[in-house]
């Protein structure tokens, strides 16, 4: 393994000297992060009630004549304002239309990488024509969403729950065709993260066999593909090309700090602003996947990493993301990017010399910094809380690199980086569930 380039202030731990490297852990590790690490197109909560509607007209004879469809208020919470790729158009109905008469079935969170011109005009008529209806469910999942469709005197309906692409019901006039076991845990993949340290997953990234995760080059590349269109201004608020302007324009510095923020930025306005590019996603979310790797892709450029070290980096920003969010409801109010560019964190401070006491601090510094920042459903704005979290990671990893840190004896953080996390993680899932509500009545009466 090629080693990463030390710092004379910060040398490189080196995993194999920790007799406490637990590589038993490894493959429920790689297991995670191919569950997790998926390409999505699009938002995914539209998305999941579109590959609702994709399965259900599956079962018809042919394009449905009207749309029912019912999504847990946190998925309505996340769908309301988001541009539907294809579409010029933003909300939920416009994405159960478009999946219902072009979505693939089959796509998973890719539905509408197969979409027409002919399905999105056919789904702006049944819109125009008031075929689509879409409404809260009183169902106990925080994520969930349902479609039901009908043509003439049939009907299909499928259900999606827990997960984004978790089918859980599938039927046709009244006869059940597929019903997923009942799932105590809220559809656990097939890995467990029980017992896992912050510490094993550094171990792993930076020790595990190059060959078996390589794979984690494609969230770089996909990644990459979406900043590049963002770039261009075409999209959302266009504040990564808002930044490239003012470089221009001498009133921002043309740093590495400047450019982790303006690309992680950009790939945002394009994915919410209705790109028709994937993005790598963790966790189930697109935002969360390119927090999770843009800055590092900025960072392995700046100090020339080859692909073995930028996979290993990537891996760990990624790995701690999920390992971070393992621990959080799956939609919250509390906004996820910030544990992404927890992870970005981890993974800059190993490309620039330092090694896991260097990544941990950062972690817990931005924990101190960033706690709190709400999620108030998915927009164009989400571009702004993605910029302020790699900002934020940033300047956590300089401190960490100068030894420097959030302590223990200030607010919810910790001395140790997993009981910060912790802390973090309880306030998410206890009290900030009242904020989550609290949100939802907001945004909900501003459509009525």
């Amino acid at each position: 393994m090629k080693a990463p380039r030390p710092s004379p202030r910060h040398p490189v731990t080196n995993p194999q000297e920790n007799e406490l490297t637990r590589t038993d852990l490894w493959p429920d590790f790689l297991k995670a992060v191919q569950h997790e690490v998926v390409p999505a197109l699009g938002c995914t909560e539209p998305i999941s009630l579109a590959l609702a509607a994709a399965i259900a007209a599956r079962h018809l004879s042919g394009a449905p004549e009207r749309i029912e469809a019912r999504v847990s208020a946190n998925l309505m919470k996340n769908g309301m304002g988001v541009t539907v790729p294809g579409t010029g158009m933003t909300g939920l109905p416009i994405a159960a239309a478009v999946g219902a008469l072009g979505g693939d079935p089959d796509g998973g969170l890719e539905v509408l990488r197969k979409l027409s011109p002919e399905a999105v005009a056919a789904g702006k008529r049944m819109l125009s024509e008031k075929r689509v209806e879409v409404g809260i469910a009183a169902v106990p999942h925080i994520l969930y969403a349902e479609a039901r469709l009908s043509r003439g005197g049939d009907w299909a309906r499928a259900c999606i729950a827990d997960a984004h692409t978790r089918v859980v019901l599938v039927e046709k006039n009244g006869e059940v065709l597929f019903k997923a076991e009942p799932d105590p845990a809220g559809a656990r993949p097939e890995f467990s993260l029980a017992g896992v340290t912050a510490r094993d997953v550094f171990d792993f990234a930076v020790a595990a066999p190059f060959g078996e995760i390589a794979f984690i080059l494609d969230a770089a590349r996909l990644n990459s593909r979406l900043a590049e269109a963002g770039m261009s201004g075409g999209y959302g608020l266009h504040i990564g090309a808002t930044m490239r302007r003012n470089v221009d324009l001498g009133l921002l510095s043309d740093d590495l700090q400047a450019r982790i923020v303006m690309r992680s930025a950009a790939a945002s306005d394009a994915r919410m602003g209705g790109a028709t590019l994937p993005a790598m996603s963790n966790s189930g979310s697109g935002n969360q996947g390119i927090t999770a790797t843009l800055p590092v892709v900025v960072v392995a450029g700046h100090v020339q990493a080859d692909d073995e070290r930028l996979a290993r980096a990537l891996i760990l920003s990624h790995l701690t993301a999920i390992y971070i969010h393992d621990k959080l409801p799956r939609l919250s109010a509390l906004c996820a990017v910030t544990t992404a560019a927890m992870g970005a964190a981890a993974a800059m401070a190993w490309l620039l010399g330092g090694g896991f006491k260097s990544a941990s601090m950062a972690i817990c510094s931005m924990i101190g910094d960033l706690a709190g920042m709400i999620c108030d459903g998915a927009s164009n704005s989400c571009a702004m809380k993605v910029s302020t979290s790699v900002g934020a990671a940033y300047k956590a990893v300089l401190m960490a690199l100068d030894d420097a840190r959030v302590s223990g004896e200030e607010g919810i953080v910790a001395d140790d980086v997993d009981q910060s996390i912790a802390n973090l993680c309880a306030l998410a899932s206890g009290s900030m569930a009242h904020t989550d509500r609290q949100i939802i009545e907001i945004i909900m009466s501003k459509h009525c």
